[in-house]
């Protein structure tokens, strides 16, 4: 059975009791909050070593992949993960915690280790097998954050991993805009971090509109090409030399119709 939400997107039954079933809290943390307050106390302490020896307990175990704490509830894994702890998020691991479980945002522990910026932590999700897209009921991705953060560590591991270099934001194609063909590459150039931009190009990043989805592209009535991005928000010259290197089209509509940049090089290359 499907529920049909606007006229073309489709979503599950099974998707939407995902969702809002992280949203419940469960039966059991009601009972025995305090072992899950002193995993927590561990894990935000830092305490590998007394972490080890609680999640050695099976009153304690049971409770490893339980979401708890203000804010945003998340898993210890989580928490290890926001806050860089990697030797408590290794010992997790060595547990059995969950890789990929969500927070009440649908945010995967490898998300949270990107947004904070933890390349030890990042590394250490992915070498257990996180994925390195994040989950599918979150807008984002992880790619995404890192791209628009500049971090090129991370960009490089996830890419190597195998994260998707033209990754959008999840919307559904009813909601098709400028900002749904909006993917790491456009992020890397508007937020002028040359050093990942030219990493997404050398794996792949299509140097024209950063979507591989034609139908979302035919949607749009302007759809903004990376060129156009660029020019629009005075990237400097390398940011153009390194689209036409890749291949960018720089006959596309609209194009020219933009602003040219003030700096005599682009007006040249162009």
């Amino acid at each position: 059975m499907k529920v049909v939400l606007g006229r073309q997107t489709k979503m599950s039954l099974v998707d939407i009791t995902k969702i809002f079933s992280m949203l419940q809290p469960r039966e059991d943390e009601d009972d025995d909050d305090g072992e899950r307050q002193e995993l927590s106390r561990a894990v935000s302490q830092d305490e590998y070593q007394i972490l080890d020896e609680l999640l050695r307990r099976e009153r304690y175990k049971r409770f490893i992949n339980s979401r708890s704490g203000w804010g945003v509830p998340g898993t210890p894994l989580r928490l290890a993960a926001s806050k860089g702890h990697v030797r408590c998020l290794q010992v997790l691991l060595g547990h059995g915690a969950d890789v990929d479980s969500l927070d009440v945002k649908a945010q995967t522990p490898l998300f949270t280790a990107v947004s904070n910026g933890h390349l030890d932590c990042v590394k250490a999700l992915l070498e257990e097998g996180a994925c390195p897209s994040g989950s599918i009921y979150n807008n984002c991705s992880p790619l995404l954050t890192a791209a628009r953060d500049g971090d090129i560590n991370i960009v490089q591991e996830l890419l190597g991993h195998g994260a998707e270099t033209n990754v959008k934001p999840r919307v559904p194609e009813w909601a098709a805009n400028s900002t749904a063909c909006s993917g790491p590459l456009y992020l890397a150039a508007v937020y002028g971090h040359l050093e990942c931009f030219k990493m997404l190009l050398l794996y792949g990043a299509d140097p024209n509109y950063n979507c591989t989805e034609e139908k979302m592209i035919a949607r749009i009535k302007q759809p903004k090409t990376l060129l156009e991005i660029c020019l629009r928000h005075g990237c400097g010259v390398e940011f153009i030399k390194l689209l036409i290197d890749f291949g960018a089209k720089v006959y596309l509509p609209g194009i020219m119709e933009e602003k040219i940049s003030p700096n005599s090089e682009v007006v040249t290359l162009l």
